[in-house]
């Protein structure tokens, strides 16, 4: 047997064995498991659990606006003389950490901080639309500049006060960033857009054939 005949069957034999383990790769293929499929079943006890939180969210936000009304909207005569309405930021806080009466200072500081954060908290789980950090901060802003201006032109003894706006905002993000963010993400998770829908069904494809 010359060199030229053995090299050929040394090529037609790695052929066959070529051959032989080709049709062996789609059983392969085919013996790995589907990508899981979420069912629709699953979804509804998710939207049950959804709307029940929205709608216990929904009577907190009530309950706050009345104790707000009556803390904020009550007539005082009494103060008459000692009530001025403040434009300039920071000047009221500047007042309360001057005066010598530390409690005084606690108790408007921190009063107001605290009246603010109920909409930290509660406006995450109310939907998926408040949820958001700038939402937060913009229906605080918003609803206490209206209490502000209604205690300043009919309210006695009360004045619209700039600074109060801003510590009731303070107090709403800082529930916000410790606990309000946390529970919007868990009641109401951030929708897949309709390109990362794709992405993920085209990775459950490829995985499929690799």
């Amino acid at each position: 047997m010359n060199a030229k005949a053995f090299l050929y069957r040394r090529v037609a034999g790695a052929t066959t064995k070529a051959e032989r383990k080709a049709p062996a790769a789609p059983a392969a293929r085919a013996a790995r498991p589907a990508p899981p499929v979420e069912e629709p079943g699953r979804r509804r006890p998710a939207r049950l659990i959804r709307v029940l939180v929205g709608l216990i969210a929904l009577a907190g936000m009530v309950a706050f606006a009345i104790v707000l009304a009556r803390l904020t909207l009550n007539a005082s005569p009494a103060s008459v003389p000692l009530t001025h309405s403040n434009l300039t930021p920071g000047s009221s806080i500047r007042a309360y950490l001057e005066q010598p009466a530390f409690v005084d200072t606690v108790k408007q500081l921190g009063g107001n901080l605290v009246l603010g954060m109920p909409f930290g908290l509660l406006l995450p789980l109310l939907s998926r639309r408040t949820r958001g950090l700038v939402q937060v901060a913009l229906l605080t802003i918003g609803t206490m500049l209206l209490v502000e201006l209604i205690q300043g032109a009919l309210i006695t003894g009360r004045a619209f006060d700039i600074d109060d706006v801003l510590l009731n905002t303070t107090g709403a993000l800082f529930a916000y960033l410790l606990i309000g963010r946390r529970l919007g993400r868990a009641v109401h998770p951030r929708r897949r857009r309709w390109w990362h829908r794709r992405d993920s069904r085209a990775t459950a494809t490829t995985q499929g054939r690799g």
